[in-house]
């Protein structure tokens, strides 16, 4: 699937891929970074190619961007894959998003009870699902399924560091469940390709180095917020200095610090002292240790609901 034809192309300002993306790959260069620094024209330039990723999530997408769709519409477009639908209704009541108990039955009353953010979650949540079943991928099923293990717990975490601050909760929930999509993309674009680099070391190392940046090229063809494209292409960054700029980026680089440090407890703890983000959002070690364990008390929900 080309997604680009269902998007607004997007013209690289120069920010959104590695500098040395933007000129000719020199001869000198290994395979591995061949690959990536085409990857990072191709998005650069518009064009998104994801095999297997649902149009349906593109299509919500869009639809909850325009102020003027109805309720009635995302439920339209979410009834026509059943599969979906079927998602969403056990998200809805699952014990992550159903603090109160009643159970809902339609479509129309779990779409209200989620959200548009929450919706537009569990929709990529279904179609990381669609991505590790599909045949074709078969071979990176596995790393697929840790990536997304890694993206559900960085929710987690986002969620939590966002009830302290003034961004939305459930925006940061989707900003952490979506902050992998740069490592996402790499992997299944380089299905094909094991036999030049797929067991070489320093291919793993590249995609550290180029995921953030890819990702906030492919969330900006898909047309999500600016702020929430930012966040991911700065979620590595720890010298930001304004500490009034896009506090979503802020939240989003605290919470992949802190999601690392969670799945390491045996690692040192976290010097909030050294990594800017932290001290924009006043965030201290008791803070953090708070939300840690919040994120941990609710992660085994979120993996029931969002298929980890």
């Amino acid at each position: 699937m080309t997604n680009a034809s269902m998007t607004p192309t997007y013209q690289s300002s120069g920010g959104s891929v590695p500098a040395a993306s933007m000129g000719a790959a020199p001869e000198t260069r290994g395979t591995a970074l061949d690959f990536l620094h085409l990857l990072a024209m191709e998005v650069s330039k518009g064009t998104v190619e994801l095999p297997c990723f649902p149009d349906v999530v593109l299509r919500i997408r869009h639809a909850l961007a325009n102020p003027s769709t109805t309720t009635e519409k995302t439920v339209a477009i979410v009834g026509n894959e059943p599969r979906l639908s079927a998602r969403l209704l056990q998200t809805a009541n699952s014990a992550a998003f159903n603090a109160s108990g009643k159970p809902l039955t339609d479509l129309r009353s779990a779409i209200t009870r989620l959200g548009q953010q929450l919706v537009q979650s569990v929709a990529v949540a279904y179609a990381v699902q669609q991505l590790k079943h599909a045949p074709s991928l078969r071979s990176i099923a596995k790393p697929l399924n840790e990536l997304w293990r890694d993206c559900i717990l960085v929710a987690s975490v986002s969620q939590a560091v966002a009830e302290r601050t003034k961004v939305s909760p459930d925006e940061a929930f989707l900003t952490g469940l979506l902050h992998g999509i740069g490592r996402l993309y790499i992997m299944v674009r380089s299905v094909g390709h094991a036999e030049r680099f797929g067991a070489d070391r320093s291919f793993l190392d590249l995609i550290a180095d180029w995921h953030a940046s890819i990702g906030k090229a492919v969330l900006e063809n898909w047309g999500f917020a600016e702020e929430m494209c930012n966040a991911v292409g700065d979620q590595d960054d720890h010298e930001r200095r304004w500490a009034h700029g896009n506090e979503l980026s802020d939240v989003l680089a605290v919470s992949v610090v802190l999601a690392t440090a969670m799945k390491s407890p045996s690692s040192p703890p976290v010097v909030t002292e050294q990594i800017r983000a932290f001290q924009h959002l006043g965030l201290t070690a008791q803070d953090c240790a708070a939300i840690l364990t919040q994120a941990r008390h609710h992660l085994g929900s979120l993996h029931d609901a969002l298929g980890g």
